[in-house]
């Protein structure tokens, strides 16, 4: 189909709807009907996503800008420019709002809008499809998005199609802006919090509701910023709860300012199915110098208490962010945030290397800390004062194994025996060390493999009874393979019977993740 504007990026994954895009579609006014909006994902060929945009014979294609796709939409913006030099191309995104003369992407762009896109986008798309065939003046190439009035923008949601709503988690937001300046993240140069018309919101959640969307990831910095509006939020899913063992009941992401949880915000979250509710609790640091060198506000003590409640008191599956090489804080620092953070019982520590965000910022501190980055997305850090090139490479293989054997929720029998009675931190980082001497890689780890070096390192390694190992990893396996026999490694050492419990886990061809739902029941 024919469109003059083509709306299009490229997701991590198919399960990702990209927001921002809608937004700027919703708010085209009468240019909407001549514009369409396209998704690809990182994988795409990106001739194949080339000749997919042209194939709508657009005048103007605008493109959404992430550190996730930078590479791949350079690709498509070089064969655009040789396949069609005559189409308009408009960049937007955090990615090319921030430092975009140094980019490649920024010179082969027509314009770039830095910041929130929805009116400039909308004024450049008039103004260009008014001067195409006529001389006029041409707009600006970096053009600033500004901070739009929400209460007059469209609300993108009723432009989500059936098969996202069947398919894909839905992203959506009540709120925009952060009130921390944290020096990591580009939320730093946000002016404040800015919440969208309350009763309009909710509005959309029904229709959405009505259309049977069901899951729902909330991408607002600090939900929980406001107790009238996230308790009024809350409430409004609680009405539309149905039989927590309905396949197609709510799932729910928040993510949530660690130390504001009031008792009415945690009887709320409490009275939620088990796993139907996800909160990703950015704590990044329990150093309180670094949190304070780095801007971060954070009472780390009621931090943790609260996560520890949150455990204890709510279903609710909590997911807490940490991040390596923050200035100041050293391996030895990490590892006793990284013990204290996982004796709370939270069900995932997403373990991140720092980043230099462009724009972010965290460039203050690179003379200081001697911190170098790379200069390839996403732009981690390789070396900095306090931490080795080799500490930081160690860290990477940390985290992915960490996310394979404890974030999962695979090994949940299993991971005691590697963890002790001890630092978990030490106890792990041994773990990951050794098995990156047996595997020599980070990915394509089968459940088989996994199994087999587990068994390995337990019994050979650290000297555990082969029994009772044995037995941890023929429980896990059973849980979440679809495969009636065993490893061969376990056979012999366990009752070779039935098997117990029902496993609604994919086939164990790669390693993936346990739905939070079920992992929730597991450990409830």
């Amino acid at each position: 189909m024919a469109a003059d504007i083509v709306l299009a990026t490229l997701n991590a994954r198919y399960i990702h709807s990209a927001l921002g895009l809608r937004y700027l579609q919703a708010n085209l006014g009468a240019l909407q009907a001549r514009s369409t909006l396209v998704e690809f994902t990182i994988d795409a060929a990106p001739l194949d996503v080339a000749q997919a945009l042209l194939a709508h014979r657009p005048r103007i294609i605008g493109l959404g800008v992430y550190v996730w796709n930078t590479t791949q939409t350079l690709a498509v913006v070089r064969l655009l420019r040789a396949l069609a030099p005559d189409v308009t191309l408009v960049l937007g995104g955090p990615e090319i709002s921030h430092e975009p003369e140094d980019q490649p992407l920024f010179a082969l762009a027509d314009h770039v809008i830095a910041g929130e896109g929805e009116v400039a986008f909308a004024e450049l798309c008039a103004r260009r499809l008014d001067q195409q065939g006529r001389a006029g003046e041409v707009p600006p190439k970096r053009i600033a998005g500004g901070l739009p009035d929400l209460s007059t923008l469209n609300l993108p949601y009723d432009l989500y199609t059936d098969a996202d709503i069947a398919d894909r988690v839905l992203y959506v937001e009540a709120s925009r802006g952060c009130p921390f300046r944290c020096a990591f993240c580009l939320s730093a140069l946000d002016a404040q919090v800015r919440p969208f018309p309350l009763e309009d919101f909710l509005q959309a959640m029904q229709r959405l509701l009505a259309r049977g969307a069901r899951r729902f990831k909330f991408v607002d910095r600090t939900f929980n910023l406001s107790p009238r509006v996230s308790g009024t939020i809350l409430d409004f899913f609680l009405g539309h709860i149905r039989s927590p063992d309905d396949p197609k009941a709510l799932f729910l992401h928040f993510e949530m300012v660690p130390g504001r949880f009031s008792e009415a915000l945690r009887m709320r979250l409490a009275a939620f199915a088990p796993g139907a509710v996800q909160l990703e609790v950015g704590i990044q640091t329990l150093q309180p110098s670094v949190a304070a060198r780095i801007d971060r506000r954070q009472d780390t003590e009621a931090a943790l208490a609260n996560l520890r409640a949150l455990a204890t008191d709510t279903g609710a599956h909590l997911h807490a962010d940490l991040i390596v090489g923050l200035p100041g804080e050293d391996l030895t620092g990490f590892g006793l945030g990284f013990d204290r953070l996982h004796a709370t019982g939270v069900d995932e520590i997403q373990v991140g290397i720092l980043k230099r965000l462009r724009g972010a910022p965290i460039a203050r501190h690179i003379d200081r800390w001697q911190l170098l980055f790379s200069p390839l997305p996403p732009y981690e850090l390789l070396r900095s004062a306090d931490l080795s090139a080799d500490d930081l490479a160690r860290m990477r293989r940390f985290a992915r194994y960490w996310d394979v054997f404890g974030n999962s929720g695979r090994f949940t029998a299993t991971l005691p025996w590697i963890l002790g009675e001890g630092s978990a931190f030490g106890a792990f980082l041994s773990f990951s060390d050794w098995l990156h001497t047996q595997v020599g890689q980070t990915h394509a780890l089968s459940l088989q493999r996994c199994v087999h070096a587990l068994f390995t390192y337990l019994v050979d390694v650290k000297g555990q009874p082969p029994r009772e190992v044995a037995e941890a990893l023929a429980q896990d396996y059973r849980r979440v393979s679809r495969k009636s026999q065993l490893p061969a490694v376990l056979r012999g050492h366990v009752d070779m019977g039935a098997r117990s419990g029902d496993s609604q886990a994919p086939a164990d061809a790669d390693f993936g993740y346990i739905p939070d739902r079920q992992r929730r029941r597991q450990r409830s």
